[in-house]
This record gives C-alpha cells, structure tokens and sequence, in this order.
C-alpha cells in the first residue's frame, strides 16, 4: 500500500470537490497501474487524470493498449474514446461532459454508438456495465431499465418491416475502430502518437 501523506480531511475535501465537478472515477478500485498504487500524486479517484496517464503510457512507453485499458480500469472501446477526445480537444476533453437531460433523452446517438462498440467487442458484457461505463465517459447517469428499453428499440429499428426486416448497418466494431484511426494511429513500437494522414476509405 502506498503511504498516504494527505490529511483525512483534505482527501474528504477533493473526493467532495471531484464529485461536483463530475471528475470523480468511479472505477478507482480497478485501477492497478504501479505509479497510481505508489505515489500519493498519481490519484485513481481524479478521472481526468488516470485517462491522462493511460494515453501517454502508450504514446510515451510503448505499452499495448489492452494492456493499458485494462491496468487503468478502462476497456479497448474506452481508451480509442479517450484517445479521440485528447486528440480534438486536448486535456479539456477528458473531461466528462455535463449531464443532459433527464430520461431517455440522456441516451444521445454518440452514447448508443459508444454502447454498440462495446456490445460488438464483448457481446457478454452486462447492462450494468454498459450504465457504468456510460457514466465514466460521459459524465451521465442512466437507469438501468431506460437503457434496456433504447435497446430494444434500436434493435427494432434494424430490423423493422420498412428495410424488408434486413438490420441497418451501424457504426460499431471494425467501422467504428476505422473512424477512430482516422483522428489518430499509434506506431506499433514507438508508441508516438502520429496523425493519421487518410481518413476512412469510400465506397
């Protein structure tokens, strides 16, 4: 365990702080990098800053990505989200964005692609996690259930009557990897984090 030279009271203060300021990681506990786990600077509860530090951990120390996903407690589909936020909007974008509305209006269409990336990677994963992981991203709270009901209503969407009951394609998995490549590639080896000089390819 590392020692923790910060008082009771000021770490009550900034866990209070980072809540308000929708900063708080929830998933402190799962992240295992060494430095986090060491150093009382390194700090698994400032969101911010643990998405910080998993990108430069690959851009600067070469670490495979999944490796690093999983050390900082993010999955593959979270760092490529993290990646293109840092490369639009620099620090700033890793900050989770305010919360929107409430009901499903909360479920916008960069949420859903961000849930069906992630459904197309781990076809296992839970809607608990998906609730979870949406609130670590993008900073907004969802019911399970409201969840639940977006998807089936998507899913009906793909496959309604209107498109001879053939699903729509969607930008999830593979496609969704090639927009994201676009924004930025990372040289296997080198971990230097290049722009990437050709978007997506055209039909």
């Amino acid at each position: 365990m590392k020692p923790d030279s910060r008082s009771p009271k000021n770490a009550r203060a900034k866990t209070q702080a980072l809540q308000q300021s929708g900063t708080l990681n929830l998933r402190a506990h799962k992240v295992q990098d060494r430095l986090f786990l060491e150093e009382d600077f390194f700090d698994p509860q400032d969101l911010p800053q643990v998405k910080y530090e998993m990108l430069r951990r690959v851009q600067k120390e070469a670490m495979p990505i999944g490796a690093a996903a999983a050390s900082f407690g993010f999955s593959r589909p979270s760092f490529y989200k993290a990646l293109e936020d840092f490369a639009h909007e620099g620090l700033v974008g890793l900050i989770p964005k305010k919360r929107g509305p409430k009901g499903g209006h909360k479920l916008t269409g960069e949420i859903m692609a961000f849930v069906g990336q992630i459904r197309a990677q781990e076809p296992s994963v839970r809607t608990p996690d998906l609730v979870q992981r949406i609130q670590d991203e993008f900073g907004t709270r969802v019911h399970r259930r409201t969840l639940e009901r977006a998807l089936i209503a998507a899913k009906k969407n793909r496959t309604s009557p209107s498109h001879g009951g053939r699903a729509k394609p969607v930008t999830t998995g593979r496609n969704a990897h090639r927009t994201l490549r676009a924004v930025a590639r990372i040289r296997v080896g080198t971990g230097r984090l290049i722009p990437s000089a050709r978007g997506p390819k055209g039909r």
